[in-house]
């Protein structure tokens, strides 16, 4: 996990990414041999790759700034390709894509209370709330949520490449995360009837979700492959004949629905949950059926050896690798005849965020199996370990590997409240890095002590959660003691304290009795 975490930072480093004059960050994908892989910053790429947010939030929020003014359209659908030059950008016939317009909001919500800026944040808000707006709009063609029910029931364009019709948790997760992200910007905005219609609309959908999306297993798209209607009514985008889903999705041959997901166990089916965890949200589904989805996942999706799963797409894993596809159809589920592009292929960025669910649900056990995988692979001798590949070598999603670290040491985070935790999902002690808004350091926690301290920056803390179970005794900050007080893991010191480069704050602590 820890090769995981670090080496991909490469990526950062590498040709995917550069900077604009202004200093804005941009990006392709991946890389091609003599050039980028997939211009634009693609949003739903872009979603996975937590580490710039983390270690370099302003280069993140410059991403948001040009998302929300040059990708968004009058209608205010997002399109997920940022084109250079700016200003003709604006032309771009790349459709607005669910988890990508989702997941900016998402994102937007993250990168405010990393940066704790309400100013920023206010900046944005209205075209935020616009892009949330959307997926009720008539101006949507593509009726995402028209009858705002919670649940993304429209044509869904998304990180596949192609578009789902109906029902299913992949989206709709992203969706219900928005949801929930929105009405707690728009509380902290004093937009307070737009907050409450945000949680109205995902009580329902959450609602809906757990009733009608769970098999009792995992997670499912509700679709009826041999329904030709279900194509039908949608406007062309733009106007652009070759856009017709009628045309494109139905598979003559079979009568049949193409490039869908059906009763297929999908491994990003609850993605927006990974999402929420770290971001400090909500769960988005049911954290019993969550558990039994990643179990699933685990058990029908990984392969210790690739001999057996045919594969007739890219391959990044082959002979006796291993690896997590990304779709597979277990014993009794019905396959599509042409199903979602790439479901046999495996996807590191998709792993990686699958293991570091695992972990923040206390799977450690599968979790580490699952990056051990992608590990051996890329462990130097078939593969470049600095540079993992999907659409490209140094393929953007890999910086989904970052969260390995925020999950295993369980980092939360919220500098509008000066506050920031650990819980570790390993038994103590744990030492380990942690980059938070304007500082950086290491933490170090044994049974009997916490000792923060930071290594570069200035770090506001007016809040500090212990792992689960731990009482604080005594805490000292230099040679002064500290006035404090604990409610359940959380200590709240009696004035913000402000750690500069080179200080640290040293907490002894009790297990509490059980």
């Amino acid at each position: 996990m820890i090769q995981a975490t670090a080496d991909n930072l490469a990526i950062l480093k590498s040709p995917t990414c550069l900077r604009l004059e202004d200093g804005s960050f941009y990006a392709f994908e991946g890389c091609h041999s003599h050039c980028g892989s997939c211009e634009g910053s693609c949003t739903h790429v872009w979603n996975y790759a937590y580490a710039l947010a983390f270690l370099f939030p302003q280069l993140e929020r410059s991403m948001r700034q040009l998302d929300y003014h040059y990708c968004m359209d009058q209608y205010g659908g997002m399109h997920f390709r940022l084109q250079l030059p700016l200003e003709e950008g604006k032309l771009s016939d790349h459709r607005p894509c669910v988890d990508g317009q989702m997941g900016g909001i998402i994102k937007t919500y993250r990168d405010w209370k990393i940066s704790g800026d309400l100013d920023w944040l206010r900046a944005l808000w209205p075209k935020v709330k616009r892009s949330m707006e959307y997926a009720w709009s008539p101006d949507n063609p593509d009726r995402w949520d028209p009858d705002r029910s919670g649940i993304i029931t429209g044509r869904q364009h998304n990180t596949l490449d192609l578009e789902f019709f109906g029902p299913n948790s992949w989206l709709t997760g992203f969706y219900l995360a928005a949801l929930q992200a929105s009405a707690l910007m728009a509380d902290a905005l004093g937009d307070s009837d737009f907050a409450d219609l945000c949680r109205t609309i995902c009580a329902k959908g959450s609602k809906w979700a757990a009733e009608n999306l769970f098999n009792g297993e995992y997670f499912i798209q509700k679709i009826s492959l041999d329904d030709p209607s279900i194509l039908k009514g949608y406007s062309l985008f733009r106007g652009k004949a070759d856009d017709d889903p009628a045309r494109i999705y139905w598979n003559q041959e079979t009568h049949e629905v193409k490039y869908q997901l059906g009763d297929g166990c999908a491994i990003d089916q609850v993605v927006a949950d990974w999402h929420a965890r770290i971001c400090g949200l909500e769960p988005v589904f049911d954290p019993n059926q969550t558990r039994s989805a990643l179990t699933a996942v685990f058990r029908h999706n990984h392969r210790s050896s690739m001999r057996q799963w045919p594969n007739p797409c890219r391959v990044y894993a082959l002979n006796d690798e291993g690896g997590t596809v990304l779709c597979s159809w277990p014993e009794g589920a019905r396959r599509p005849a042409v199903p979602a592009l790439y479901s046999e292929e495996v996807w590191s960025g998709c792993e990686y965020q699958f293991a570091a669910h695992l972990l923040l649900m206390g799977l450690t056990e599968p979790a580490e199996q699952v990056v051990n995988a992608v590990r051996k692979r890329y462990d130097g001798r078939a593969r470049n370990p600095f540079s993992e590949m999907e659409c490209g070598s140094s393929y953007a999603r890999a910086l989904s590997s970052y969260t390995l670290l925020l999950a295993a040491t369980g980092f939360s985070f919220d500098a509008v409240t000066a506050s920031m935790g650990f819980a570790p999902r390993y038994p103590l002690p744990l030492r380990s890095f942690w980059c938070f808004g304007t500082a950086w350091g290491r933490v170090s926690i044994t049974e009997e002590q916490l000792i923060l301290q930071v290594y570069d920056g200035n770090l506001k803390l007016a809040r500090l959660c212990l792992p689960k179970g731990f009482l604080a005794c005594d805490i000292v900050q230099g040679a002064a003691s500290l006035r404090w007080n604990q409610q359940e893991d959380t200590v709240f010191f009696d004035h913000t304290l402000q750690l500069s480069c080179g200080e640290s704050i040293v907490i002894t602590m009790e297990k509490e009795e059980v």
